[in-house]
């Protein structure tokens, strides 16, 4: 598969929607259309701190998509970009794309001059997990949310 990943730009809106509402589904939410235009507007917004990738086929379609964020780290001074959303559609899930969306974020957290990224999976991504700790490490830490 011959895929390349790039800013998203103004004009992905409507192939990147299908694809960030699947990831929300499978995640358990539901995305509705003003929540898709805020955070598109995020994404759009230099002035933000999300930032979002796409992976698009040779015919420049959409095949994936992943949303970071720049964190200060302060148990070592440091700054992390955290990925919020890291998502490859059925049928380009274990070609690599994963692989080419965290190289993206890599990317931007060497510009950032970051030291780290920090993300997560579902325990029943195999292919997302296996893909992750061919390169990081998996961290002992329990994640906690609370609604508000």
């Amino acid at each position: 598969m011959n895929v390349t990943v790039r800013e998203a730009a103004e004009g992905d809106f409507f192939g990147w929607l299908p694809l960030f509402e699947t990831h929300c589904a499978n995640r358990g939410g539901r995305l509705d259309d003003a929540k898709a235009l805020i955070v598109w507007s995020w994404a759009q917004d230099p002035a933000h701190a999300l930032r979002a990738g796409l992976a698009v086929d040779g015919a420049g379609a959409p095949v994936g998509l992943v949303h970071f964020h720049v964190e200060p780290r302060t148990i070592d001074a440091s700054i992390a970009l955290v990925i919020d959303d890291l998502y490859v559609q059925e049928g380009a899930q274990g070609t690599g794309v994963e692989d080419l969306l965290l190289a993206y974020v890599r990317e931007s957290a060497t510009g950032a001059h970051a030291t780290r990224i920090v993300w997560s999976h579902a325990p029943d991504e195999a292919d997302a997990l296996s893909s992750a700790e061919a390169g990081a490490r998996r961290r002992d830490a329990v994640v906690f949310e609370a609604d508000l």
